[in-house]
């Protein structure tokens, strides 16, 4: 039992890890802010399909990722106001 605890627990680290670096890149956010966004929710929702985070993680995740949405719209604005 313990062996597959142990093994679980790097998988969710490099799911979570890669859902992070995609969080993180702010050059893509900013260049397609609703593809990005897109693709933050949907693995999300597959690291909770796949009982890899629970519905409180999950939730925690896709307020991040309409937080950084959220982000790059007001970016963009600033960009328009500015010019």
């Amino acid at each position: 039992m313990t062996n597959t605890i142990t093994a679980e627990v790097p998988a969710v680290q490099m799911d979570l890890s890669h859902w992070q670096t995609m969080l993180a890149d702010k050059a893509t956010l900013l260049a397609q802010p609703g593809a990005h966004h897109k693709a933050l929710l949907t693995q999300a929702y597959a690291l909770h399909e796949n009982r890899l985070i629970d519905s409180d993680h999950l939730c925690d995740l896709l307020e991040l990722a309409d937080g950084a949405l959220a982000f790059a719209v007001e970016s963009m604005l600033d960009i328009d106001c500015d010019e």
